[in-house]
């Protein structure tokens, strides 16, 4: 029997509620294709709400704080066990084409970083470097979110390889001679995107792989639509801001939260007693001031047209998804490859008075678009609210193709789940998030219906009603009325913790 084919397509920091299938405000037809032809999971999660430690749980099955890939800014270590290396051994194809982020833009002798500067702007040393990586025989590799002064690596190499001599005027300094007040659209022309190269440099190896008859694994990985917010003509003008249901702060919806949650609402707060500094999007900070451009305080038209920028990286990151897929169709591999598409994490933008992303669990954070499609075998047109989360890809990619699954892997087979033959295979999910050695050290358990927050050395947390309240708005931490239910979330994280310890091996005697 041929082995089945594995795609992974990921998108970054994007909402679960962007699919143009189920929202109808944007418009998302090939996303929405791969919903009407797969099962659509509408309760997955992230391991943590940033991108290094999440993307991590990917390739290794294993949550952030077992893989050791715990913030940005860490590395994953080259020791780590990756799927990709099962795949290798099984006779697999392994590729990764676009954004990795497995490794921080800093290196030091005892860590060095192949993502890091200098190195990830020596196009010499990239032309002749394509892996192997994290157990993917061949990468091509970019670090940008937009114009972010970081491009080098691959992308850079193919831009010019298509003409594109001058790409440093579309990119901030040190590298380029943008101007940092841009906003909203970025002026590079749609042909040097890395969209466009994503998909181009995906399909060159779908053919390669087709012509020689090779099983793959193989992970496309989209920067969009992870902020700055800007996006190339037309797809700059292509939402109306002044027609999009923008999200905003609920009048005393956090008197009742963590009093960190009402300090992100003041101009000028002190996060001290936390050791936090109060800058950079990670941490604690003032939601009243966001830096966009040279902007440094959001005007209520500045979040419309954020949003409106936002729902057009989307748009365009959409019709290069269905490039591929159209480039499965065309090659005959559709049938026999199991198209996931994913994100690495979720953003607010507006809801809870917040923007971007940082140490709340919210479900606009933690919650992902998650669609499987598999023809013949992954029911089409479905949606299930069985949980899902980010650390159970690679065991149950593995599964998929008859490989066997490392014992260390702490995610939970989903084969049977995505096949229909079950409806559920965990009842909850767990999600981490730590920034730099402080109290920002929370962890969240949610189940079918409730989740709670706990935080490392304080009294205080969440505890939302996602049945009942499912915009969280009322938290029931110290309700008296729910002092039984915290008891018992409380004894059920305790449960899920016990449950996702690593087993690097399976007990073979008694002593």
């Amino acid at each position: 029997m041929k082995k089945p084919n594995i795609l992974l397509i990921t998108s970054d920091q994007q909402h679960w509620n962007t699919l143009g299938a189920f929202q109808e405000e944007i418009h998302t037809p090939h996303l929405d294709r791969l919903v009407s032809e797969g099962t659509t999971f509408t309760r997955a999660y992230c391991p943590n709400p940033t991108c290094t430690p999440s993307r991590a749980s990917i390739i290794t099955g294993m949550y952030p704080s077992q893989h050791g890939a715990w913030t940005l800014g860490t590395k994953l270590l080259e020791d780590r066990h990756t799927v990709g290396e099962d795949f290798s051994r099984a006779g697999y194809q392994t590729a990764l084409i676009g954004k990795a982020h497995f490794q921080p833009l800093r290196s030091t002798e005892a860590y060095p970083s192949m993502e890091a500067y200098p190195v990830l702007q020596d196009l010499e040393k990239w032309k002749h470097f394509q892996g192997p990586f994290y157990g993917f025989d061949h990468v091509e590799l970019a670090r940008n979110h937009t114009n972010e002064a970081h491009v080098g690596q691959h992308y850079a190499l193919w831009m010019e390889e298509k003409g594109c001599l001058n790409w440093r005027d579309y990119f901030l300094p040190p590298t380029g001679t943008m101007d940092k007040s841009q906003t909203y659209t970025w002026p590079i022309p749609e042909k040097y995107h890395y969209n466009t190269w994503i998909a181009e440099r995906t399909n060159a190896l779908l053919d390669q792989y087709a012509q020689n008859e090779e099983p793959f694994f193989l992970w496309s990985s989209f920067f969009d639509p992870h902020p700055e917010y800007l996006v190339p003509e037309p797809w700059d003008t292509m939402y109306d801001p002044d027609k999009l249901d923008i999200p905003s702060l609920v009048p005393g919806e956090h008197e009742q939260n963590p009093p960190h949650f009402g300090m992100t609402q003041e101009d000028d707060p002190d996060f001290s007693h936390l050791l936090e500094s109060g800058y950079g999007i990670h941490g604690y900070r003032s939601h009243h001031e966001y830096e966009y451009g040279d902007k440094f305080r959001l005007t209520d038209e500045d979040r419309k047209k954020l949003v409106a920028t936002y729902y057009g990286m989307i748009s365009m990151m959409d019709k290069y998804i269905g490039h591929i897929l159209d480039k499965l169709d065309e090659l005959g591999l559709a049938d026999n490859t199991i198209v996931v598409f994913t994100s690495d994490h979720g953003h607010i933008f507006g809801q809870h008075g917040l923007q971007a992303k940082g140490g709340f669990h919210y479900e606009d954070l933690i919650r992902l678009p998650f669609i499987v499609r598999y023809p013949g075998h992954v029911p089409a047109g479905q949606t299930s609210d069985a949980i899902q989360s980010l650390v159970d890809l690679a065991p149950t990619f593995l599964s998929l193709c008859d490989l066997p699954v490392p014992h260390a892997m702490t995610g939970v087979n989903q084969k049977d789940v995505w096949l229909g033959k079950q409806n559920q295979a965990r009842d909850h999910a767990i999600c981490e998030f730590r920034h730099e050695a402080t109290t920002i050290h929370q962890k969240t358990y949610v189940n079918t219906r409730y989740k709670i927050t706990v935080y490392y050395n304080q009294t205080y947390g969440e505890i939302f009603d996602l049945q009942e309240d499912p915009h969280e708005l009322h938290n029931l931490w110290d309700d008296p009325a729910h002092a039984g239910l915290k008891s018992e979330l409380l004894l059920r994280y305790a449960w899920a913790e016990l449950g996702k310890e690593s087993m690097p091996m399976p007990r073979i005697w008694h002593a």
